[in-house]
């Protein structure tokens, strides 16, 4: 027996890529959702500037996350691509033509209406298409002999196109909590105002899925229904980080407001990985199952540990050098 469990370690590595991910990337797409409501141009200056600095090393962690997928679990890959192609397409092209709006924009002027659209359009797909990743994640997928053998489109249901607006509004929270803690002026204001009326659409959202995911698999309602566990701690956690988000927003505490969105959005995930696990490709396959060798692994470990510690070095400093607000007139580029 191996003295450590690489498969498990990987799982952690991937899982924490990519919950980085949605933390990082996920208050950046939420300005790019909000941003056909903001109030006038001046205010869609300061969003963009006030992501312009990181919004690109953020998505460092979705290729971590990829990577290290694709190498510790080959067999992942192998089931999810042709059961997800298209909704993974959809993604990486709103993530790409959100890109190239983002930048275009700041150097446009008779276009630059246009280029405002795409990255509203851009940011709202990708969104939405992760959104229906996970809701296709929750429902499980057809598989036989280790081939996914279910239809092209099994990935687009009433349920994941549920979750796919949830992740849109719960993104837009995210990106109008950031706003406040970055902004001022008729900005912030506007901005927090946003705060309640998306907060309350999140949890909605949280409601449904809670009552319908048991319903879509009887082994997600054991896991949670057949004993009072540890676990019950993440759904009470997400409800004490609403209620937290809601009470820094009202009493002005704009950086406690989003570091709570950021807890909301962890409670939530971690719930989702501890609703299925150990299973990677639910309902069968599980993280064991679908592993590399372990020599694959060991030697993929080497090097993540050595350009981990480097991506989270880069990333707190570029963090910690643009901190701060963002006046209108003022930015990055």
């Amino acid at each position: 027996m191996q003295m450590f469990d690489l498969s498990l370690i990987w799982a952690v590595i991937i899982a924490v890529g990519v919950i980085m991910y949605v933390l990082m990337d996920g208050f950046d797409l939420g300005l790019g959702i909000l941003f056909p409501f903001a109030p006038d141009e001046d205010a869609r200056d300061v969003m963009m500037n006030s992501v312009a600095p990181v919004w690109d090393g953020n998505e460092t962690w979705l290729i971590l996350g990829g990577a290290g997928l694709i190498g510790a679990f080959p067999l992942v890959y192998t089931i999810l691509l042709p059961a997800l192609y298209l909704g993974v397409f959809l993604m990486l092209a709103g993530l790409i033509f959100r890109g190239v709006a983002f930048e275009f924009r700041f150097k446009s002027h008779r276009s630059k209406r246009y280029w405002s659209l795409s990255f509203a359009g851009g940011s709202f797909l990708a969104a939405f298409a992760q959104g229906c990743v996970v809701g296709a994640y929750i429902q499980g997928f057809e598989t036989a002999n280790g081939v996914y053998v279910g239809g092209a489109l099994d990935w687009l249901t009433p349920f994941t196109i549920l979750t796919g607006f949830g992740l849109v509004v719960g993104y837009a929270l995210l990106g109008a909590t950031w706003l406040v803690l970055k902004s001022e002026g008729h900005v912030r204001d506007w901005a927090r105002a946003l705060v309640p009326k998306l907060l309350l659409g999140v949890l909605a959202v949280f409601a449904i899925v809670s009552l319908w995911t048991p319903w879509i698999d009887r082994g997600v309602f054991e896991r949670w229904f057949d004993h009072l566990q540890v676990i019950w701690l993440l759904p009470g956690g997400a409800l004490l980080c609403a209620l937290g988000i809601f009470l820094c927003n009202r009493h002005g505490r704009e950086g406690g407001a989003f570091l709570l969105t950021l807890g909301l959005f962890v409670c939530t995930y971690l719930g989702l990985i501890v609703s299925r696990w150990p299973y990677v490709v639910p309902p069968q396959i599980t993280l064991w199952d679908a592993a590399s060798a372990p020599e694959s692994q060991f030697f993929l470990l080497i090097g993540v540990l050595f350009v981990l510690p480097i991506v989270l070095v880069y990333t707190a400093w570029s963090y910690w050098v643009f901190r701060g607000k963002v006046r209108v007139g003022e930015g990055y580029h």
